[in-house]
């Protein structure tokens, strides 16, 4: 195998697919980039779960595969010379790398040991802005639960629709819900359960742009492509929680309040709180106004927000850490806050009809010295 490519684009390809090259495995080859040298130059990272393969731009002198140690080999390209760059690659494996007056030998593995990515072979797939996609991964995945005895909910579902594509994420205290609306989403209806781990990859190649992304759902996998690149992650098994179900609906008090202020107020009173030291932030929602107070060995802090509304005082606790989290995420600049009582959650839903979101936080239990 031989080929020459411009460093910029092969550091920005070796970048991408080696976030999805196995840390450990016992399968060596996975501990590498898979390079494949045809038509144009392919370069692949695959842990078993998650796989990436960039496209890249690269004059093909002579086709080929190898598999490259994925650190040293992208530690030496990012060191070389702005120029363009030369490997080799012989039949013993013995890669001879050139930029400029910089060489380097390496050796690389063979690639008939590196396993095939899934074929996904589903229906037509859907299209989306880049943007979308990328709003609604950040705008939910953050509730994705840790929980391994529930596998189910350590990804995101999604639902699509004629008109819709929905992602959900849920754990133990709290959910999360972006829709994104169009005149035609698919021609079914599809819902599956994407891994966190996965999504991750995604949003991170995502751009914030209307270019394109296509995602296509197989029998147990999912193929995401990406203008050069394509992911494909395996998708979860099991019946996701029914979240239509979950969310409150109707509720008795509905108020209004400024995303960036009710933000700050929490925030404000959220200082005192950490990891070692714990406390529920108490909410008093009254007529025009929501007071907020936290207490604990460290001392207490108090603040308060302006809102819309009368709360008729309904007093109700929250790790602030779930609100914050929710808070921070809300693409709008008002927001709608429904309660029930002090035992039910919250539930943020947008003001304005362009958005479509929920956020649900349940309630911690108040003692009354707390």
């Amino acid at each position: 195998m031989k080929f020459t490519c411009e460093k910029a684009l092969l550091v920005s390809a070796l970048s991408v697919a080696s976030r999805t090259v196995a840390q450990k495995s016992t399968i060596p080859c996975l501990e590498g980039v898979l390079l494949r040298a045809g038509v144009a130059l392919q370069l692949t990272g695959y842990n078993l779960e998650t796989g990436i393969t960039v496209h890249v731009g690269a004059q093909i002198q002579e086709a080929g595969s190898c598999v490259m140690p994925a650190r040293l080999f992208f530690d030496i390209v990012r060191k070389l010379p702005d120029e363009m760059v030369s490997i080799t690659v012989d039949h013993k494996q013995q890669v001879s790398i050139r930029a400029g007056a910089a060489f380097f030998q390496i050796t690389a593995m063979d690639s008939e040991d590196y396993p095939e990515l899934p074929d996904v072979n589903g229906k037509s797939g859907v299209t989306m802005p880049q943007s979308a996609l990328k709003a609604m991964i950040s705008g939910t995945i953050f509730s994705v639960s840790e929980n391994q005895a529930r596998p189910i909910q350590t990804g995101c579902l999604m639902e699509v629709t004629e008109d819709s594509v929905t992602m959900v994420a849920v754990d133990s205290f709290r959910l999360a819900r972006r829709t994104w609306h169009t005149e035609n989403a698919a021609n079914h209806t599809l819902k599956f359960v994407v891994p966190a781990a996965g999504l991750k990859e995604i949003e991170r190649i995502l751009e914030d742009s209307d270019e394109p992304v296509t995602f296509t759902l197989g029998d147990k996998h999912i193929l995401f492509s990406i203008g050069d690149a394509l992911l494909v992650s395996r998708v979860l098994e099991g019946e996701f929680i029914d979240w239509r179900r979950v969310v409150p609906t109707n509720c008795g008090t509905v108020l209004t309040a400024n995303v960036a202020e009710l933000t700050s107020s929490i925030e404000r009173v959220s200082l005192i709180i950490s990891e070692k030291v714990k406390s529920p932030v108490r909410c008093v929602f009254g007529d025009n106004m929501a007071d907020f107070r936290t207490a604990n060995t460290i001392g207490s802090a108090h603040d308060t927000c302006s809102i819309a509304g009368n709360g008729g005082e309904l007093e109700i606790g929250f790790n602030s850490r779930y609100l914050l989290d929710a808070l921070r995420v809300i693409p709008s600049e008002e927001v709608t806050l429904e309660l029930q009582n002090g035992l039910s959650p919250i539930v943020f839903t947008p003001c304005d009809k362009k958005y479509d979101f929920a956020y649900m936080v349940l309630p911690v239990r108040l003692r009354s010295n707390s």
